[in-house]
């Protein structure tokens, strides 16, 4: 009975239903649910007793749009002046304040220096150093010069080929891509689809991957198993990603009544980042960023929410993600309310951090629920999110896989 812990005495969420459930216990095994218990049902005698007696507990939550390596994103040139071992160190300091923030699962849609992340992924998965369940793009596929590239150079520096891995000029060049992706651990593709708002000489309108190449990459994923994101700010990009067949359009700032409609007809889903341009613009004018890059921010922000409030009314399917890494990990939560702000009910941005997360991930089956053989991924908070959805700024529980990440309250019983 050593591996069979009883979590007492909480409240429990219910993301599905969108509502409280008073006085649970919830039954672990070996790292997974086994069951949700009534406050007086029985349990196995030996089981380890956790007392979380005021807090309400749910799924912990996920970001399908995630860099955990290296430092924050800037107006400058990225991933020039730091290692690849350097690189990796970031990564183990954000992947724990990314799960201490009670995030244990995240999408990583790329990373400049190519398998930084699978490594990453791969030590937590070996136990090694604490972080979330890891999906890894592996690098991005991009056009040269494109969003996905390290761009603002000098013409006569040569980059390493780590730092150039996902660039492709024509669809079989993006195929071979994919094929080399896959083979070195990525479980999926990121396609830089449109230019980007932080990648300098870079328009966020411009289509920098046509869409023969975009359903070149697609099908070979497909073969391969493995989904595709879609960078796309521009409202052309995001219906060339949707035509061709994309998982998930990233962004989609520009998007137009025609891309929505897109969305909600496919079934194609929508991560939208909608709390970045606010730290963008904060961070961006106190730092002396260029004007350029402070100019394409303000572009993009409002006509995103604006999208977004259209696509929440469409019943668009919207995952939750953040694009932490342009701004610090472990503030992953700081966009929930903005979900609530421009459209979404408090339920209805608890799904998509959790169970609409899961479904694009293609782990439906296994996180976003507390539900029986679901792994035991959750957090304890004080009070309700379905009133406030901002105290999930606020994590003083954080378990995964059974185990506890954190305890704020240090009120754990025979553990």
């Amino acid at each position: 009975m050593a591996d069979v812990v009883i979590l007492r005495g909480a409240r429990l969420l219910d993301v599905d239903a969108g509502e409280i459930l008073p006085d649970r216990q919830l039954l672990i095994g070996d790292g997974r649910v086994e069951a949700v218990l009534r406050a007086g049902d029985p349990v196995p005698d030996g089981a380890r007793a956790l007392d979380l007696a005021g807090l309400t507990i749910l799924p912990g939550l996920i970001d399908t749009h995630s860099h955990l390596i290296g430092d924050m994103e800037f107006a400058g040139v990225p991933a020039t002046t730091t290692s690849a071992a350097e690189e990796a160190m970031t990564g183990v300091r954000n992947a724990r304040a990314t799960i201490e923030a009670g995030f244990t699962s995240v999408r990583d849609v790329g990373t400049y220096r190519a398998f930084v992340d699978v490594a990453l992924r791969n030590a937590i998965d070996a136990g090694w150093l604490p972080g979330p369940r890891m999906q890894c793009a592996g690098a991005y596929i991009t056009s040269p010069g494109g969003g996905g590239e390290v761009t603002g150079l000098a013409h006569d520096i040569t980059l390493p080929a780590d730092l150039r891995f996902g660039v492709v000029r024509s669809p079989a060049d993006a195929r071979q891509r994919v094929r080399d992706l896959v083979a070195g651990g990525a479980d999926l593709i990121k396609l830089i689809v449109t230019g980007a708002v932080l990648t300098r000489g870079t328009h966020p309108d411009v289509v920098e991957l046509d869409e023969a190449t975009v359903r070149a990459a697609v099908e070979e994923a497909s073969a391969h198993g493995v989904f595709v994101a879609a960078h796309a700010h521009g409202a052309e990009g995001v219906k060339v990603a949707i035509r061709a067949g994309v998982r998930s359009v990233e962004h989609g700032s520009l998007i137009d009544d025609e891309g929505i409609a897109l969305l909600a007809d496919s079934g194609t889903f929508w991560v939208a980042d909608i709390y970045d341009g606010d730290w963008i613009e904060e961070v961006g004018t106190r730092d002396g960023w260029p004007a350029e890059t402070l100019e394409k921010n303000r572009q993009t922000t409002d006509a995103q929410r604006d999208g977004f409030r259209k696509a929440a009314a469409a019943g668009v399917k919207l995952a939750y993600g953040t694009d932490s890494g342009v701004y610090p990990h472990g503030l992953n939560a700081r966009q929930l309310p903005y979900l609530v702000r421009y459209g979404m009910t408090t339920a209805e941005a608890l799904r998509s951090a959790t169970v609409v997360a899961s479904e694009l991930l293609g782990w439906g089956d296994r996180v976003g629920r507390l539900a029986p053989g679901y792994a035991a991924d959750l957090i304890g908070v004080e009070g309700d999110p379905l009133a406030d959805v901002g105290i999930l700024s606020d994590v003083p529980i954080v378990m995964k896989a059974g185990m506890l990440v954190k305890d704020a309250r240090r009120t754990s019983q025979g553990a």
